[in-house]
């Protein structure tokens, strides 16, 4: 009898391991990017004035900026209202550079640096076995910005990556590259309101766009520092530029745009 209750007990020991290690198996979803550079936007402060989202024209979606935390790293978050059809629906977002590292560091500006992240709202992603999953899937887009020469449309290079199992994508990483800057395709001290567009295209599901560590770079690689003390964000500011006039973004975006 001794002899057979040692066994049941060592029996249910081995399957309480046994559960534990499927549960310690079990995929996570990917952890957020750390900032690398002592000069990344952050938004651990919680402020985001020097961003606002864009709604220049029918295809640009609409919604709300606010500051939340992901997994413990905070990051700025554009939660979609779902006013456009999806499958043309943009995101655009207006980042002032002014605001963050001065006009006097403008023209030093030769490449911006940042992290996207996005997370499904809906069961719409469907897959190859033809299940619907609550994932962003495709994770893509571009951007652009106005520069010191005549005030042309620069357009920045695109950049793409996704998540098809997990709610909540990891970082994928954007590069913006000012690489005509030595004919005068960049920004100048003078101008008063240098920003760029960063705009994600091709959604595949509901979902929310995230924006994290910006940096700001040089031409010798070096990371601009960010300005401290920016004003703080109000409840009347953190409505959407709706009501903006069109610029040149208007025409920029429709050129931008490509399928995955």
């Amino acid at each position: 009898m001794l002899c057979r209750k040692i066994l049941l007990f060592a029996a249910a020991v081995s399957t309480a391991a046994m559960l534990c290690s499927c549960r310690n198996n079990k995929p996570q979803p990917p952890a957020p990017a750390e900032a690398e550079d002592e000069n990344a936007v952050t938004f651990d402060d919680g402020d985001f004035s020097f961003a606002e989202i864009v709604c220049d024209d029918k295809e640009a979606a609409d919604g709300e900026l606010s500051v939340v935390e992901v997994q413990g790293n905070k990051m700025l978050k554009f939660t979609d209202s779902g006013n456009v059809d999806l499958d043309v629906r943009v995101q655009k977002l207006r980042i002032n550079a002014v605001q963050l590292i001065g006009a006097e560091n403008l023209e030093r500006v030769r490449k911006i640096e940042f992290d996207m992240y996005a997370d499904a709202s809906a069961e719409l992603l469907q897959t190859e076995d033809g299940k619907y999953v609550k994932a962003p899937g495709w994770i893509g887009g571009g951007g652009g910005t106005v520069t010191a020469d005549n005030e042309d449309w620069y357009d920045f290079g695109e950049f793409s990556g996704g998540e098809y199992t997990f709610d909540m994508s990891g970082a994928v990483h954007a590069e913006f590259k000012f690489l005509l800057a030595a004919s005068g395709k960049k920004w100048s001290a003078d101008m008063e309101d240098a920003n760029f567009l960063i705009m994600r295209w091709g959604l595949q599901n509901e979902s929310n766009l995230y924006i994290d560590n910006i940096v700001f770079y040089d031409e010798n690689g070096e990371s601009i520092p960010v300005q401290e003390n920016i004003p703080a964000k109000t409840a009347e500011s953190t409505e959407s530029a709706s009501a903006l006039p069109a610029t040149s973004e208007e025409t920029a975006t429709k050129e931008l745009q490509t399928a995955p």
